[in-house]
């Protein structure tokens, strides 16, 4: 069962309207699924009236995902993003700061970072280093 991760910690997937892939949306489409190769821009182009992306992460060394999100943040999308598959508790300031609204891990990777990991990195807006930098 895969688990659903926030600010909050862990919470079950409450979307139950499904995914299709980019290639198979049409304008009506609810929820996109997009791999990490995608191109943000034709993705943005594309969207339409889609309520949820879900960007996959095939590896946690793969950060494509993370420039989707931000493109698709800064060209206007307010719709709900989701990062699905190999995203470390590590990653999830930097997911959040990219644009992401939520992090999908499995049940296994759930186990070896428990909430608690994921939560010490939830107050993502007060540890930016770059900001730090800034002064």
């Amino acid at each position: 069962m895969n688990v659903i991760v926030t600010d909050e910690g862990f919470s079950p997937d409450d979307w139950t309207d499904g995914f299709v892939t980019l290639d198979d949306a049409a304008n009506d489409v609810v929820a996109l699924d997009v791999s990490s190769d995608t191109d943000p821009d034709e993705l943005f182009d594309r969207l339409g009236s889609a309520r949820l992306v879900r960007v996959d992460f095939p590896s946690f060394a793969d950060g494509r995902g993370f420039t989707i999100a931000r493109t698709l943040r800064l060209k206007g999308y307010t719709g709900r993003l989701r990062a699905k598959g190999h995203v470390l508790a590590d990653q999830y300031a930097m997911a959040r700061r990219s644009g992401f609204d939520e992090v999908e891990i499995n049940g296994d990777l759930a186990d070896r970072q428990p909430e608690d990991q994921w939560l010490s990195r939830a107050n993502w807006k007060e540890n930016n280093y770059q900001a730090r930098l800034r002064g």
